[in-house]
């Protein structure tokens, strides 16, 4: 619960500003695909993960893209909205 209000509180805050942003942008964003040497590169670094077998180094690097990862979930979901295929909550 407490991180459903803390997404909610994150969406609130960030919202207006990624409408400015996203205007003219929202196609583009939810067209936006990485390129396939990194989305390969994630999927071995998420397979060693499910293993348990990622370095220390590795890990950091895993860390980044699950981070980078919610935040382009945040920046669709916006542009969805923009678009009115989703609802605001």
């Amino acid at each position: 619960m407490a991180s459903t209000i803390a997404s909610t509180a994150f969406d609130r805050g960030v919202s207006p500003l990624l409408q400015l942003v996203l205007l003219d942008k929202a196609d583009a964003v939810l067209s936006f695909q990485p390129d396939p040497a990194l989305r390969d590169r994630i999927e071995v670094l998420a397979s060693k993960a499910s293993e348990g077998k990622l370095s220390e180094e590795e890990r950091a690097e895993y860390e980044g893209y699950v981070r980078a990862n919610k935040f382009i979930a945040i920046i669709r979901r916006q542009a969805r909205r923009l678009l009115g295929a989703e609802p605001q909550p």
